[in-house]
């Protein structure tokens, strides 16, 4: 289940960078759910640390002073 959740949010993030629709995110989430699961545990980190360091560096840009 945490595999499924993690994929969604690769999915989302992988949509936002060109925006067009939700429909490639989500199949995209999809596709990388099945791979995170291959891999096993190691997987499901890897795809946790992507989702967390785009997070983080969302809320860097928003708390960056802006001249």
């Amino acid at each position: 289940m945490i595999g499924k959740l993690i994929g969604a949010l690769v999915g989302r993030e992988l949509d936002r960078r060109d925006g067009s629709s939700g429909v490639k995110g989500a199949v995209l989430g999809a596709a990388v759910a099945g791979g995170l699961r291959r891999l096993g545990p190691l997987g499901i980190a890897l795809g946790g640390a992507y989702v967390a360091k785009k997070a983080y560096d969302r809320h860097r840009e928003r708390q960056a002073p802006r001249p």
